[in-house]
C-alpha cells in the first residue's frame, strides 16, 4: 500500500491571498458561463431523450456527487481518512468534474464556512444572507472568487492540486468533450439506442450537472432551515433524510457540525449515508485507508433537550 507522502515543491507563491474587495461586487465571468449551463438544459426540448442518454445522465450525476461528498468534503476539507497521492489527484479530478471550481477553493471556503457557521463572516449563511445568495449567490461574489491557501496549507503543497484549481475548467471542457464523442460513437456503432452527440452532451453533462450544483447547494441553504436538531452546535444545523438521500448522506448536517472530522455523517445505522458505504468499500480494496469513526463521546453528548429539536 503506497503510503501518502508529503513531497518538498516549490512556493505555492502562485496562489495566493485576495486583496480586500467590496462585497457587492459580481464576477460575470462566473454568473455567465453558470447562466450559459442552465441554457444549455433547454437543448433537450431539440434532442430529445433516450434511455441511454438519461441513464448516462443519472450515472454522471451520482458519479460526480460521490467525489463532492466523498472527496471535496470529507477529505480535502476535513481529511477524515488517508490516502495515496495518486489516488488523491484521481479524486481530485473526479471532483472537478463536477464543474464546482478546483480543489483548494472548494476545501478552503468549506472549513471558512465551519469557523463562521451562520456568522456575520459565513460566506453562505441562509439566517444572514437569505436563500438565494446561500444557495447560489455567493459563488457570484468577487470577495469569494480566489482560493483562500492560508486555510490550506496542507493541500497548496501538491502541484497537480494547484494546478486543478487554476485550471478549473479544463477538466469539465473535457468531460463535456467526452459525452459528446461517446454520442457520436453510439449513433454508429449501435444506432438502434437513439442517442447522439447532441443529446449525450446535453443530457450527460449540461443537465447532470446543473442537477448536481444545486443538488449540493441545497446542504448550504435548506439543510440550515428544514429538518431536527439533535446536537447543540451553535448554528441552524439541521438533520434532513430528503436532503440526505439527494446528496448521498450529506443532508445529516446537524451531525456532521457537531463532530465534521469523521468520515460518517449518518451517526446511526438507520441515517442511510451512501457516500459512507463507497468509502468503506474504498478502504476495504485498500485505496483509502485510517477512516476516522464516531467517537461514543460525541454521541452521547451535547444532545438538544427533546422538546426542542424540531
Amino acid at each position: 500500500m503506497q503510503k501518502q507522502v508529503a513531497i518538498p515543491v516549490r512556493s505555492s507563491s502562485d496562489v495566493q491571498e485576495p486583496a480586500p474587495t467590496k462585497k457587492g461586487l459580481i464576477v460575470w465571468l462566473v454568473v455567465i458561463p453558470f447562466v450559459g449551463l442552465h441554457i444549455m438544459t433547454l437543448g433537450v426540448i431539440w434532442v430529445g431523450w433516450s434511455w441511454v442518454a438519461v441513464g448516462t445522465a443519472l450515472a454522471m450525476f451520482w458519479i460526480r456527487m460521490f467525489a463532492i461528498t466523498g472527496f471535496y468534503h470529507r477529505y480535502l476539507s476535513h481529511r477524515s481518512y488517508k490516502t495515496s497521492r495518486w489516488f488523491q489527484f484521481a479524486f481530485a479530478i473526479l471532483g472537478n468534474a463536477a464543474t464546482q471550481k478546483g480543489p483548494l477553493w472548494w476545501a478552503a471556503h468549506h472549513r471558512h464556512h465551519h469557523k463562521n457557521s451562520d456568522t456575520d463572516e459565513d460566506v453562505h449563511s441562509p439566517t444572514k444572507q437569505g436563500f438565494f445568495y446561500s444557495h447560489v449567490g455567493w459563488i457570484f461574489a468577487r470577495k469569494n472568487a480566489a482560493t483562500r491557501t492560508t486555510l490550506v496549507p496542507d493541500l497548496t503543497k501538491f502541484p497537480e492540486l494547484r494546478f486543478l484549481d487554476r485550471f478549473d475548467v479544463l477538466v469539465p471542457i473535457l468531460l463535456g468533450c467526452a459525452m459528446f464523442g461517446l454520442g457520436v460513437i453510439l449513433e454508429k456503432v449501435s444506432p438502434e439506442l437513439g442517442t447522439s452527440g447532441m443529446q449525450m452532451l446535453i443530457w450527460g453533462f449540461f443537465v447532470s450537472t446543473v442537477i448536481l450544483a444545486h443538488s449540493t447547494f441545497t446542504i448550504n441553504s435548506l439543510s440550515h432551515v428544514f429538518g431536527r436538531k439533535r446536537f447543540v452546535t451553535g448554528d441552524t444545523s439541521r438533520n434532513n433524510l430528503l436532503l440526505a438521500f439527494l446528496t448521498l448522506g450529506e443532508g445529516w448536517h446537524n451531525n456532521h457540525h457537531h463532530y465534521a472530522t469523521t468520515v460518517q455523517q449518518g451517526f446511526f445505522w438507520w441515517e442511510i449515508d451512501i457516500t459512507y458505504y463507497g468509502l468503506w468499500v474504498l478502504s476495504k480494496l485498500g485505496l483509502i485507508w485510517n477512516l476516522k469513526a464516531v467517537p461514543e463521546r460525541v454521541l452521547q453528548t451535547g444532545r438538544v433537550p427533546s422538546r426542542a429539536a424540531a
